[in-house]
């Protein structure tokens, strides 16, 4: 029986308007990687509100709205809408530019951005877009299995690396435990609605990095919550930063940044940017 876990670090991130930035490669994502960067999208928006086109290179992105529409684009030739609590997948490879915009179902929207880093296998390669509709999101119980497996639930998405990322829905007083597989040392946990109890510590608004270990942990609901969940074999590789990009090593970037100066030059004289 493996030690049970204990609670390295709280923090709750950096406000940037509506979204509240949870992890990023510069600080704690170093620690989490393949886990690099979460975005908190939280608050009152228009309808429309997003990013235009913008490129990303040498990693994955999540994007999950629990309340939202998420309308989007990619260079992969890809359009459409992902209803609210759908997935939009996007790996990047060696080089691809989306855009997006959040469509409310409600007051305050509620979601996040997710960014894993790729193993070198996948960091070069040609990009991956995957849209997965809020029926097709497994769910087992009260838990959605965003990445990855869990009681016996595979997302259809496929996780460049072993990797399991998870929404917890809990009701006041509800404890769930969680044994993350083998060799996923990684692990962190956020409270993002609701208050709740994670080793021994209470919790609100909160996202807590767990020691480095494979062992179980417990959430104990102490008022109607949700928490994300993510836990994942350690990424051994350097992160190697540009802007919206992150490589492994400088060769794999500078090829990166070359890629998407070639599709950003396609999409100008299209006239799209």
């Amino acid at each position: 029986m493996s030690t049970p876990r204990a609670i390295d670090l709280r923090t709750r991130g950096t406000q940037h308007g509506f979204i509240r930035r949870m992890v990023s490669p510069g600080d704690i994502g170093e620690r989490l990687k393949p886990f690099i960067f979460l975005d908190y999208v939280a608050g009152q928006v228009a309808p429309g509100t997003g990013f235009g086109f913008h490129p990303h290179s040498g990693i994955a992105t999540l994007a999950y709205q629990v309340n939202a529409d998420i309308a989007y684009e990619d260079t992969t030739g890809q359009k459409g809408v992902v209803k609210a609590s759908g997935l939009e997948w996007m790996r990047a490879g060696g080089g691809n530019w989306h855009q997006g915009s959040l469509h409310p179902h409600a007051d305050s929207v509620m979601g996040f951005q997710l960014w894993v880093s790729l193993p070198p296998a996948l960091e070069d390669g040609p990009p991956e877009c995957r849209y997965v509709a809020p029926k097709q999101v497994p769910q087992v119980v009260n838990v959605r299995v965003l990445l990855g497996s869990w009681g016996g639930a595979t997302n259809p998405i496929p996780a460049p690396s072993p990797m399991v990322y998870l929404d917890v829905v809990l009701e006041a007083g509800e404890t769930w435990t969680f044994q993350p597989p083998p060799r996923h040392t990684v692990g962190w946990a956020m409270v993002y609605a609701g208050r709740a109890r994670i080793c021994s510590e209470e919790l609100e608004g909160e996202l807590v990095v767990l020691d480095e270990s494979d062992g179980a942990f417990s959430v104990e609901a102490l008022k109607p919550c949700r928490v994300l969940v993510g836990c994942a074999e350690k990424h051994p590789y350097a992160l190697v930063l540009g802007r919206y990009l992150v490589h492994a090593n400088a060769g794999s970037l500078a090829k990166g940044e070359a890629n998407i100066r070639a599709i950003g030059q396609q999409l100008r004289q299209q006239g799209r940017l």
